[in-house]
């Protein structure tokens, strides 16, 4: 993982005051085929991490954390949050699944 990465998300965690389980960090190209990840995926660089969230609430503090450190593409999901700070990647981006 991106040692900024990680910072970053332990900055984030302290900010919610929500306690982030990770249900995805760095993959590599075998488990990113098999969870259906894009081919170029932010996970596979150690940039990207899926956070598990399935209360409205925590969506919003979790989000509001990650935007407030620093992360600058979020995807939100039905019980997860991606949070990604891939500097090859366009940034000030939000995205549904």
């Amino acid at each position: 993982m991106d040692e900024n990465v990680v910072r970053n998300l332990d900055r984030a965690r302290a900010v919610s005051g929500i306690p982030f389980v990770l249900t995805s960090s760095i993959r590599c190209l075998s488990h990113n085929k098999k969870v259906g990840g894009s081919k170029n995926s932010s996970h596979l660089s150690g940039y990207a991490v899926d956070i598990k969230c399935t209360m409205a609430y925590y969506r919003f503090k979790i989000v509001e954390a990650l935007l407030d450190v620093g992360f600058s593409r979020i995807g939100i999901g039905k019980d997860f949050i991606h949070a990604d700070q891939d500097p090859d990647k366009p940034k000030e981006l939000i995205w549904g699944y």
